[in-house]
């Protein structure tokens, strides 16, 4: 008997489909450089990407509202780097791996981090910031705390977080992996996506559509422009609406 007869004999469940969904990481390339690709969203903000997103029929890509920028950003644009971790005692290794965490983030990178929901300790402080600057990182997304709140400013690297307190992450929490598929509320982040922060939160552009989403949010930008102008005429909203503007 073969393995897949055994399989259906027995009733084992077939997750390869689940797992194909919830574990495949996009390898896709842009038609420009990737550059190109975050400075041009960079123009953008994340309330025109999110109306775009729902064109896609994703009404889900805002991480949670309780992630807030510790400075009223512009649009900020880097490629997901996940990091996954969870409150627990055991100190042993830690350190060994969040060096190899640190060896592989990447000029470009925005980091997002699940921390589990912690509600103890901070994930990012004053050197991983020094860290990720001079790797040439783009900002750093932490659904929990951070620390040495004055040297993240006095760097100027873009932070969006939950809480701060002063209590560290050694002996509270454990980095347990990097570089894979992780989920913040209703978010899927997958390493690779298209990560774009400002003063209203952060949001999250799967990196096979994003540069079709980025062509139609200029789109939609240009547009807006219209509008403003119309409005600034003081012409009505009817007679707005009936030329296709919108509100």
């Amino acid at each position: 008997m073969s393995v897949d007869q055994y399989k259906k004999e027995v009733g084992m469940m077939n997750l390869e489909k689940l797992i194909e969904s919830r574990e495949t990481i996009s390898d896709a390339t842009f038609p420009i450089s990737d550059k190109e690709l975050l400075y041009r969203f960079e123009k953008l903000y994340t309330g025109a990407l999110n109306d775009v997103l729902r064109e896609f029929c994703l009404l889900d890509q805002a991480l949670p509202g309780h992630i807030i920028p510790l400075r009223e950003y512009r649009t900020v644009a880097g490629f997901a780097f996940t990091v996954k971790s969870s409150p627990n005692v055991q100190v042993t290794g830690e350190m060994e791996f969040r060096t190899h965490m640190l060896d592989a983030m990447h000029e470009d990178a925005f980091v997002v981090w699940d921390t589990s929901r912690d509600k103890k300790a901070t994930l990012w402080g004053g050197v991983m910031t020094a860290t990720a600057k001079g790797k040439k990182l783009k900002a750093a997304c932490i659904d929990g705390g951070i620390r040495d709140t004055h040297q993240i400013l006095e760097a100027d690297f873009p932070v969006f977080y939950e809480y701060r307190i002063s209590n560290g992450s050694l002996g509270r929490c454990l980095i347990t992996h990097y570089q894979i598929p992780i989920k913040i509320g209703d978010v899927t982040i997958k390493p690779g996506d298209v990560v774009v922060g400002d003063i209203d939160g952060v949001l999250v552009v799967p990196r096979d559509i994003a540069y079709d989403v980025l062509l139609r949010a200029e789109e939609i930008k240009e547009n807006e422009k219209k509008i403003f102008g119309w409005v600034a005429e003081g012409q009505t909203v009817h007679e707005i609406t009936e030329k296709g503007g919108y509100f």
